[in-house]
């Protein structure tokens, strides 16, 4: 079992920077990578960065905003989400996740929603123009 929090949403404007964090806790935390997952209303659950438990690989996409980072200590994680120059299109509820697998590379696609097995609440990102 692994527990999941996120923190660090907020409304900003158009440009600015935020940084997401998700602290996973658990023993079982190095058989998954770890993720962000951003949702809109009417639209499905998509990935925006994930980074394995070595952090050697990592995915953020095509974008060059996002960074994606983790720290491990003992049992207990916090991946954060660096997110710079902001856009409206940025506006979700990002959930973190845990990977099954320990899947998450740069030379593949983003790991599928179905193989994440736990998941936080939740944390709000607004960007206004």
């Amino acid at each position: 079992q692994l527990q999941v929090a996120e923190s660090g949403g907020g409304s900003v404007h158009d440009g600015a920077s935020l940084k997401l964090s998700c602290k996973v806790s658990g023993s079982i935390l190095r058989l998954y990578a770890l993720g962000w997952f951003r949702q809109v209303p009417g639209k499905e659950r998509e990935g925006v960065a994930c980074i394995s438990s070595s952090g050697r690989d990592t995915n953020v996409g095509d974008s060059d905003r996002f960074a994606i980072s983790s720290d491990y200590a003992g049992d207990t994680a916090t991946v954060s989400l660096q997110m710079n120059n902001l856009k409206p299109e940025d506006t979700g509820l990002y959930y973190c996740g845990a990977i099954r697998f320990d899947t998450c590379s740069a030379h593949s696609a983003f790991p599928s929603t179905y193989l994440v097995s736990y998941w936080g609440q939740g944390t709000q990102v607004t960007v206004s123009s």
